[in-house]
């Protein structure tokens, strides 16, 4: 990861330039660091957690009611709108869908650009800091969508990143019965039992011996892989109720071992949830809106040029930062050009 110069994009007919105030890491990029996404090949500029404020209009964007200088965070995953998936409200399923930081260029730069289609104003009341956290909010709402947890249903959550965090929050606000949270970290256990989880860190307690204990014996009714690794895609399939639903929505590894023998003797219904529909992130904007959803105090901010640093040091030996922001605002106070990107 390095810093550059690149031209400042120039909004077309139907797109906003936006001057980026905030851009979060998302550890999908992070496996793009590494080479092991195949969405994300260098060169790239990375970023799709993003707000800021309007720099320039192109022609016919106004008619979405924006204007500079105006608050905004965006929906980054760009689809077309014409085809059977779009006009269904699954937007994520598009086969035309281009996403900034892989596809397109991203928000790790002060200057991005984007359909006025995919902006949303932020209300007044919410900060430029929370607002680069509705793309995140809106994958968790999703998965939300996907469990369809009801008022009986007690589910379990692999992983508490801030997806593994945001889907805990949804699955609650939704009406889930019980949420129990899976981690190695008791510092981000600690966050989720604040939210109202039952915790389990696997360095100290047996998962599917506990989860039979929290669920007199059944499993759960549904468990979301905030993860994607072997082990922990592996441990939901196995904390499942018979005729339960699993979520895979981590993407660590590409491959897995599943017993396939087990999931169709136990009828368990597999879903992958990638992205959002525009429905969600709407849902996500209106929920931290509203201080229904959000990580709280747990962001930590740097300025973009450390980005290089926090890219490796996430990939290495994560901390207790649950969600890294790089403010972009700060670029020109360490003697960087006005058009730089990462």
């Amino acid at each position: 990861m390095e810093m550059m110069d690149v031209p400042i994009p120039v909004p077309e007919a139907g797109e906003v330039l936006i001057k980026v105030a905030y851009s979060g890491i998302c550890g999908s990029e992070l496996s793009g660091y590494l080479g092991h996404n195949a969405l994300r090949k260098a060169p790239l500029i990375f970023g799709h957690e993003f707000s800021g404020t309007i720099a320039d209009v192109g022609t016919d964007s106004r008619a979405f009611g924006l204007r500079v200088g105006m608050r905004v965070t965006a929906n980054p995953l760009i689809t077309c709108g014409r085809c059977s998936y779009c006009a269904s409200g699954v937007e994520s399923l598009c086969p035309e869908r281009k996403l900034l930081s892989a596809a397109l260029p991203g928000s790790n730069a002060e200057y991005v650009k984007i359909p006025a289609e995919f902006v949303h104003p932020l209300p007044d009341r919410v900060s430029l800091e929370n607002g680069a956290l509705t793309e995140p909010a809106a994958c968790g709402v999703r998965v939300a969508e996907l469990t369809a947890a009801g008022p009986e249903d007690t589910l379990l959550v692999a992983g508490m990143g801030p997806i593994g965090l945001f889907a805990l929050q949804a699955v609650l606000l939704q009406g889930a019965k019980r949420v129990i949270a899976v981690d190695l970290s008791d510092d981000r256990l600690a966050f989720a039992a604040g939210l109202g989880a039952y915790t389990i860190n696997p360095r100290v307690q047996n998962v599917e011996e506990r989860i039979r204990e929290l669920t007199d014996g059944k499993g759960v009714d549904a468990a979301i892989d905030a993860v994607g690794a072997a082990a922990t895609r592996q441990q939901c399939i196995t904390s499942a109720a018979n005729g339960g639903k699993v979520v895979f929505t981590g993407l660590h590894q590409a491959e897995t071992t599943l017993d396939i023998n087990d999931i169709v003797r136990r009828e368990i219904k597999l879903f992958g949830s990638f992205a959002y529909s525009k429905s969600n992130f709407q849902t996500a904007l209106e929920w931290i809106s509203a201080e229904k959803i959000g990580l709280g105090n747990r962001t930590t901010v740097s300025k973009l040029d450390a980005g290089a640093f926090w890219f490796d040091k996430l990939t290495r030996a994560p901390g207790k930062e649950i969600k890294v922001l790089l403010n972009v605002t700060t670029i020109n106070e360490v003697g960087m050009k006005s058009n730089d990107g990462v």
